[in-house]
């Protein structure tokens, strides 16, 4: 499974960083490390949420994605771009994670993510809830948006990590 491997990026990562290294945001309008590993945790949790619901969702007849959401899934990721949501959106992630309470979400994370894959091919297709930004997605879709999420933001890991010179 992709998000296993992205995943063991996360958490091998982990050990390389200091409680300061963790936590220090390197200029204004820059998340710390600890900030970004609390954004991808939180996200893929609410997109699990959602590919959950997606089980107990009324068919969706003549609904799909938007554009942006049919150009996601067909290139199979974000554009390698940053991406800055409305300021109500975007409020800044919890900072005061330490290496190894992120380790033991990021551990959790990833049991419910194998679970709830290994239940993927049960939930019908055409079982949907609404993205804000993406349109209308499967219980699948869903699960494979996490993984997109956690790709995503390996760039901004990697520029986060050359700032602070690791």
């Amino acid at each position: 499974m992709a998000e296993q491997s992205v995943m063991e990026i996360y958490k091998q990562s982990l050990g390389k960083y200091d409680l300061e290294q963790l936590r220090q945001i390197p200029a204004g309008g820059v998340w710390s490390l600890a900030q970004m590993y609390d954004h991808v945790i939180v996200v893929a949790d609410e997109y699990l949420d959602e590919a959950e619901a997606c089980a107990a969702a009324e068919p969706v007849q003549g609904r799909g994605k938007t554009e942006f959401g049919e150009k996601l899934f067909r290139e199979g990721g974000f554009p390698p771009v940053k991406i800055r949501l409305p300021d109500e959106m975007n409020q800044p992630p919890d900072n005061s994670g330490t290496s190894a309470s992120l380790l033991e979400r990021l551990v959790q994370l990833e049991r419910r993510m194998r679970e709830l894959g290994e239940k993927l091919d049960k939930i019908q297709p055409d079982l949907k809830t609404e993205h804000g930004g993406f349109g209308w997605l499967s219980a699948m879709e869903w699960h494979e948006l996490a993984e997109m999420h956690f790709r995503h933001h390996l760039r901004q890991k990697g520029e986060l990590e050359e700032r602070l010179g690791i």
